[in-house]
């Protein structure tokens, strides 16, 4: 049977076989090499491949390959003994150019850093091994410290990894296929109960909005008034353009590009909502003489749009500490659901969630529009106390 990472770190004194005359030596002293058996010109001779330590399971396959293919090719093995091992590179160099490869084909360019997960969570562990060393057991020392703590991160990084050692194999670097399958029974089973944002009660949500309009009127107040007006996500309103307004209709149009779900967004807009535009449409005129579409309706300096911290900040400052900006379409769905009777799928619809059965999906082309208009007039009323 052939050797894993997991044997040939736990094998106890004696040679262990792997395939093709590839053997593991250990000694009694507990040191572990490499040893390929083969036969040359007939008689049997070993060749040492190194010490375990440094050459992993999956390079000591690559220089036994090596060697057999020499034996086949009539090549003077005594010149090559003691020949220094091919250099391969590292899995951070193999990580980047992998990273290289791929983003141009991301759609989403927020996924453009995945790789900042490897410089904080891989490269300090297995960054620096060479890319044919990386198998089960070294991935398994970059998930132990953050399986539990950071799960869907760890799961990410997993997934993530198996595709870095895809491409490796691709690209000839890797000469099989490394299966991370196994490295998940070594860890913990992880907890997999759902945590959701903090949300205010929606019977608090009439005096937090009378207190946040009472506030001086800033980027950040705004912001988040506008953000719980129509229920949309943070990212939606902080990088909004004047372009997506139609205030004479009471309609924001999202792009399918600034959308989670990259469906287009049609948001129905409130009195309320409208009257908090036109005061912005107004202020912006009177700070650059003309409004431009393409600006942002919150930015900081060179026209970047606010941080996901801005609005946060609003709430922090008003002493609340238990709700979260996202948390208020939580708060919006409780209200549908306990003060209406409006059905699951048009309040869906107002926040932007995408129907989980395909079929269903197909088949529903409707908006609600209408009745999401009524739904958030009634809304923006409740606020209002």
């Amino acid at each position: 049977m052939a050797l894993t990472a997991l044997k040939v770190r736990n094998a106890g004194p004696g040679r262990h076989a792997d395939v093709h005359g590839l053997h593991l030596l250990v000694r009694e002293s507990g040191t572990r090499s490499w040893v390929l058996r083969i036969q040359h010109e007939g008689e049997r001779r070993d060749f040492g491949l190194g010490p375990a330590h440094d050459v992993s399971l999956a390079e000591a396959r690559l220089l036994a390959a090596d060697l057999r293919k020499a034996v086949r090719a009539g090549v003077d093995l005594s010149a090559r003994k003691g020949r220094a091992r091919k250099a391969v590179p590292t899995f951070e160099k193999v990580t980047r150019d992998c990273y290289e490869a791929m983003k141009g084909g991301w759609k989403d360019q927020r996924h453009a850093s995945w790789i900042s997960s490897f410089e904080r969570h891989v490269f300090p562990h297995i960054g620096s091994k060479a890319v044919t060393a990386v198998d089960s057991a070294a991935v398994l020392t970059v998930l132990e410290p953050i399986w539990l703590k950071i799960p869907d991160t760890a799961k990410r990084v997993l997934q993530r990894i198996g595709t870095v050692l895809d491409f490796a194999h691709i690209k000839g670097l890797v000469p099989e296929e490394v299966s991370l399958r196994s490295v998940t029974r070594g860890l913990p089973r992880q907890n997999h109960r759902v945590t959701h944002r903090a949300a205010m009660p929606h019977e608090d949500a009439p005096a937090f909005m009378k207190a946040l309009t009472a506030l001086p009127s800033t980027l950040g107040r705004d912001a988040l008034r506008l953000t719980v007006l129509t229920a949309v996500r943070s990212n939606e309103t902080r990088k909004a353009t004047w372009s997506e307004f139609d205030l004479d209709k009471a309609v924001w149009s999202i792009p399918a590009a600034r959308m989670k779900m990259k469906e287009a967004h049609v948001v129905p807009l409130a009195p309320a909502a409208v009257k908090l535009l036109r005061s912005l449409h107004r202020r912006h005129l009177e700070l650059h003489g003309t409004v431009n579409p393409d600006r942002l309706l919150f930015s900081v300096s060179r026209g970047k749009p606010i941080s996901d911290m801005t609005m946060l900040k609003v709430l922090r400052d008003m002493k609340i500490t238990d709700a979260t900006v996202h948390g208020f379409r939580s708060t919006f769905t409780d209200w549908v659901a306990e003060c209406t009777n409006v059905p699951k799928e048009v309040a869906d619809k107002a926040l932007a969630h995408r129907i989980p059965n395909a079929v269903e999906a197909a088949y529903r082309r409707t908006d609600f529009f209408d009745r999401r208009r009524v739904l958030m007039n009634e809304w923006a009323e409740f606020l209002s106390g």
